[in-house]
């Protein structure tokens, strides 16, 4: 699969199996995330996976969607802005830096036929208690990976035109 095959199959799945992910595949996508490109490399990112089934039971308590929760493996991407690169005018670039990663995570989940969503609406003090997050590290993004029960049908992008303004 070609890397325009792999964004056009990208869903956002909300059901998953059973089955879990293998190792291999594991590695694989979070060696993917760390060739993301950072700000001046940066690389002011850590990832947490979720594998223990008490952990994940908790995290629903910060997101409750059972498909979330029960799905083999939770990731959690945070960023370290004391770590980041940081712009002229003063704007950190941590979450910039974990969001393209976890892209990189999702885009190579899609390419091992594995399914993930990503997840913002999260309570980010109880994920930062559950995963027992240091100070200094904030939890991002989440999205639980495994295999899809359901794919779901594509959903309505804006046409380039809307989007694209050529100066």
């Amino acid at each position: 699969m070609n890397i325009y095959e792999v964004i056009k199959k990208r869903r956002s799945v909300r059901s998953y199996k059973s089955e879990p992910v293998e190792e291999e595949k594991l590695k694989r996508i979070l060696e993917a995330a760390l060739s993301a490109p950072s700000a001046a490399n940066r690389q002011p990112i850590c990832f947490l996976v979720v594998k223990d089934e008490k952990i994940k039971q908790q995290l629903k308590k910060a997101y409750n969607e059972e498909w979330f929760y029960t799905a083999p493996v939770i990731i959690c991407v945070c960023s370290i802005p004391e770590r980041a690169w940081k712009r002229s005018d003063g704007k950190n670039y941590g979450d910039v830096d974990a969001a393209i990663a976890m892209d990189h995570l999702i885009l190579a989940a899609t390419a091992e036929e594995l399914a993930t969503c990503w997840v913002a609406a999260f309570k980010v003090p109880l994920v930062k208690s559950i995963l027992n997050l240091p100070e200094g590290i904030e939890p991002v993004a989440l999205t639980p990976v495994g295999y899809p029960l359901h794919i779901p049908e594509p959903t309505y992008r804006k046409p380039l035109e809307a989007i694209v303004h050529i100066i």
